[in-house]
């Protein structure tokens, strides 16, 4: 909960200030006005950013609900709403069910929403670190349209095509930060422990060394002296960056158009970002999601700012009367087999069907790039990790090749 700084009169006229927690600013006012306090000020303390944003870290880490809790709890919900299980009753059963407890904490907050007479989409987005708007949305459609169940069950396909996806990425990126990680530490161990044992023995030699097994040594002994500090200062630089990615638009446009430009990765990064705005797109229009509101949310799940000023752009022309197609095409993000697709569907009034279509290819498409990826990176890094590790051993030992001459002088 939130930290609030009040100033309030107390019955002798003094003021006093001080800080409390509290959920909301009326719950403070409440609590103060039974200390026989008259409030004068009361609002929410801010934090430093950079604190505020560490802290949003380490909450989302300790009270992470995964894909795979929302998945199977959506896909229960369901089954029991359609059994004809009232919807208090169901939520009983799952609460009984779910091991995370904290989100076992929220269903039953749900729960008790919903028996004051809450709708189940506002109780559920309450909680917007679980329930995002795309489900909200997805579960306001169902449930005015008396459709709870058949929603949730398309809820679950889509999140199940999402985590899918999500496996994949991380597929396609471990192994080169695994290899890049074990090259980074083969490197430092050396010039920290094995070169400096050699420089002992070069120094006896009293003579000039090569220039290539110089510059090693100089490396060496900057790296042991400086390696905390380094590190410190990689953290910051990190920390600092990405900061200005999260919280700089202009931060996020240049950093997502350079992952859609990137050689190796940027194809793949582009496949995925087609593939979410395609099933996204089509699992809510087919749930009943007027298009405005589907494209506002798809905008904001997108994961990518330049995919994101597209379909707000998309967005705005359908408002003005337009066609969805024109500024999909003029983004240059999306290929021109998507804008074909999504104009006839457009057309046919098919276009939850085109694009679940669009989503199926691209995740083959995904498949694909990753396969090919792991086949191109693996001899890759082997070769890169090879030539560092050569380099480091024939610098070390060209003194050695270059003996007679040196000791000669």
């Amino acid at each position: 909960m939130p930290n609030y700084i009040y100033k309030a009169r107390n019955i002798n006229g003094t003021v006093v200030t001080g800080t409390i927690e509290a959920e909301s600013q009326r719950s403070v006012i409440l609590r103060l006005k039974q200390q026989h306090l008259m409030v004068i000020s009361a609002e929410e303390e801010k934090l430093n950013p950079f604190i505020e944003s560490l802290n949003k870290m380490s909450f989302s880490i300790l009270n992470r609900v995964g894909l795979k809790d929302l998945v199977l709890f959506s896909r229960q919900l369901s089954t029991l709403i359609n059994a004809g299980i009232p919807i208090v009753q169901c939520l009983n059963v799952l609460i009984d069910q779910v091991e995370n407890k904290n989100f076992k904490n929220i269903i039953m907050n749900i729960r008790e929403d919903i028996e004051k007479g809450v709708s189940i989409t506002m109780a559920m987005s309450k909680h917007p670190n679980v329930f995002n708007q795309l489900y909200t949305s997805m579960v306001k459609s169902g449930e005015s349209g008396g459709v709870l169940d058949e929603v949730l069950e398309r809820i679950s396909s889509y999140l199940e095509a999402v985590q899918a996806l999500q496996r994949k990425v991380r597929a396609a990126m471990a192994y080169p930060a695994v290899v890049s990680v074990v090259a980074g530490g083969i490197v430092i161990f050396l010039l920290t422990f094995v070169i400096p044992a050699f420089k002992g023995v070069f120094d006896s030699f009293g003579a000039e060394l090569p220039l290539p097994t110089q510059i090693l040594i100089n490396i060496s002994d900057i790296l042991r002296t400086y390696l905390p500090y380094l590190i410190l200062l990689g953290v910051i630089v990190f920390i600092i960056l990405r900061l200005i990615v999260t919280k700089t638009e202009k931060g996020r446009i240049t950093f997502d158009g350079l992952c859609l430009k990137l050689p190796v990765f940027g194809a793949l990064f582009r496949k995925i970002s087609v593939s979410r705005f395609a099933r996204t797109l089509g699992t809510l229009v087919r749930s009943g999601v007027s298009i405005l509101e589907a494209l506002e949310i798809v905008a904001k799940t997108s994961g990518n700012k330049i995919v994101e000023l597209a379909v707000m752009g998309a967005r705005s022309a359908i408002r003005e009367g337009e066609r969805i197609t024109d500024p999909l095409r003029e983004c240059g993000v999306f290929p021109p087999m998507v804008i074909q697709m999504v104009s006839v569907g457009e057309e046919t009034g098919a276009l939850d069907n085109m694009l679940m279509k669009v989503a199926d290819y691209y995740d083959r498409e995904v498949d694909m790039t990753v396969s090919a990826l792991a086949s191109l990176i693996e001899p890759l890094l082997i070769v890169v990790l090879g030539v560092v590790v050569g380099t480091i051993v024939i610098c070390m030992y060209l003194p050695i090749f270059m003996m007679s001459s040196i000791i000669s002088r």
